[in-house]
């Protein structure tokens, strides 16, 4: 496929992406109240109050958090937009097994933000305990809904990586071979991304996090693995058949 077309049809699913993402974003307006309702009971139950600055504060946080509900909800439809953008690459065998793949990053990358969610608490708490004796918490409603938007579509992110690398293996990117050779720089993420993106103050939380990505990375790592041994099976089957008529061709090119 030319340039144009790559462009083209990148354009297209593109646009299928933002009209479903419309169509999300009026859901998330009807559930607003209590999404918001339920985040801002995790500062009041630290003993804090959300502080809006300005008259138009309340419209632009229903916006934000309206859109991060359409996000979440229209996950599906992103996801398999920009997988089906991928898989014109990928051989017949290998567009079957397309769909499970999306199969298994939908319920994670939802899984990946309910998971933000649970840890949520726990961050307000940590953060909490904090603040001096003498000290008041009034939190700008701006900048919490920030926090809680980056720290749910980390954990969401963080959880379909897996899927990814797998999808990186099948179009021959990623070998099993590189992720064996850099396992230790992996583990070391992993570790670091659960002790930061969950700042609980405590190994518990921590754990909660690193042991489902552990768990996913060998998952993929061993997915990767039976593909690879699949590819060389067929390369090698592939190269006795071209030799077998080779063998066969001299023969007839004596005669």
């Amino acid at each position: 496929m030319p340039l144009k077309a790559h462009l083209i049809e990148a354009r297209n699913r593109l646009f299928v992406c933002l009209g479903v993402l419309v169509f999300t974003l009026i859901g998330g307006f009807f559930l607003y109240r209590p999404v918001m309702s339920f985040l801002a009971e995790q500062v009041a139950a630290q003993g804090g109050r959300l502080n809006f600055t300005t008259a138009v504060s309340p419209l632009d946080m229903m916006i934000k958090v309206s859109l991060w509900i359409g996000l979440v909800i229209a996950s599906p439809v992103i996801l398999w937009q920009l997988w089906a953008f991928i898989v014109p690459g990928l051989h017949k065998k290998e567009r079957r097994l397309s769909v499970a793949f999306i199969a298994a990053a939908v319920p994670l990358f939802v899984g990946g933000v309910v998971l933000g969610v649970f840890v949520l608490p726990h961050a307000m708490q940590f953060f909490t305990s904090l603040i001096p004796d003498q000290g008041a918490q009034f939190i700008e409603a701006q900048t919490y809904i920030a926090f809680v938007v980056r720290l749910t579509l980390a954990f969401g992110v963080a959880m379909i990586i897996p899927v990814l690398m797998v999808g990186l293996n099948l179009l021959g990117v990623l070998p099993a071979t590189a992720i064996m050779k850099h396992w230790r720089i992996t583990v070391f993420v992993i570790a670091l991304f659960a002790a930061v993106a969950a700042p609980g103050g405590d190994a518990i939380t921590m754990l909660v996090l690193a042991v489902p990505l552990f768990l996913l990375f060998g998952i993929a790592f061993l997915l990767c693995l039976i593909f690879d041994r699949r590819k060389r099976k067929r390369r090698e089957a592939q190269e006795e058949d071209t030799a077998a008529n080779a063998d066969s061709a001299l023969p007839l090119q004596e005669l």
